[in-house]
């Protein structure tokens, strides 16, 4: 058994599943791009940088 690409199979299944329960909750996924800017992604395809991710609610 090979972890590594096991592992890297279930974070990318758990990224699309949260894509779709984004889509079907009508609200948005927050991630760490490669870069280091943390954005959230709508379901409309729209990418958002968070200006103050300190911040716990908007």
């Amino acid at each position: 058994m090979d972890r590594i690409p096991d592992l890297l199979k279930y974070i990318k299944l758990t990224g699309e599943r949260a894509k779709l329960d984004a889509k079907a909750n009508g609200t948005y996924i927050v991630y760490k791009t490669d870069n280091g800017q943390i954005v959230r992604e709508y379901t409309n395809g729209e990418i958002e940088v968070v200006q103050n991710p300190g911040v716990t609610h908007e």
